[in-house]
């Protein structure tokens, strides 16, 4: 089983993921795939830190950041794009998926794995007023800081997402499940959901 959690920033989208990997025993992947993904390609990990949820060419941060290790990221050639990187990436999501059952947050995972046979998709809104208190107790800030920043990174999230994939970010049309987390709390949205891939997969069964 493979879920895939898109969200948007301070919706509680990585709680609720990590939730869903303990309820269904599955393998927890977010920051670690960055790390994957430069013991991949020998370059450094602050390259994928920097593509992750963005879309430009880095050829200077490859020039800065490189390890200068050799091995597989000779393949992808001398100068480095995002686009090079984004296959790096996809290939790690898909053998990581390919080891057992598996939540993948972001990075355009429910892309990566669309021709998987039991993948769930799901995007965890929020209320703006939650998010925006959310991020900034997190960040420590006010705020008009946080709405700016919220806004500033969803509209890299998205640009991202509907570049690789050509679909929608945050649209219901490109998710199994879209849920507003302000509603019920972090804990039983993750249940509601948890219900929700139960009934599927039970269904699934059934009819088979």
């Amino acid at each position: 089983m493979i879920i895939c959690v898109g969200r948007q920033l301070g919706s509680g989208g990585c709680e609720i993921a990590k939730m869903l990997a303990e309820e269904f025993n599955c393998k927890y992947y977010d920051q670690e795939l960055l790390g994957m993904a430069a013991k991949k390609s020998g370059f450094s990990e602050k390259i994928f830190e920097h593509q992750d949820e963005s879309h430009g060419i880095l050829k200077s941060l490859f020039n800065m950041f490189s390890s200068g290790s050799t091995g597989s990221s000779a393949f992808y050639g001398s100068s480095i794009s995002q686009e090079n990187l984004f296959q790096i990436q996809s290939e790690v999501i898909w053998k990581a998926a390919g080891q057992g059952d598996s939540v993948f947050v972001g990075r355009c995972a429910d892309y990566i794995l669309r021709k998987k046979e039991d993948i769930f998709t799901v995007f965890i809104t929020a209320n703006d007023e939650d998010r925006i208190a959310t991020v900034a107790e997190r960040l420590g800030c006010d705020k008009e800081t946080a709405r700016k920043y919220i806004e500033k990174k969803e509209n890299e999230r998205a640009s991202y997402y509907n570049y690789y994939t050509s679909k929608k970010w945050g649209a219901s049309q490109s998710y199994d499940i879209c849920i507003n987390s302000s509603l019920l709390g972090i804990k039983d949205t993750a249940k509601m959901i948890a219900d929700i891939i139960k009934a599927s997969r039970e269904r699934k069964v059934s009819n088979n």
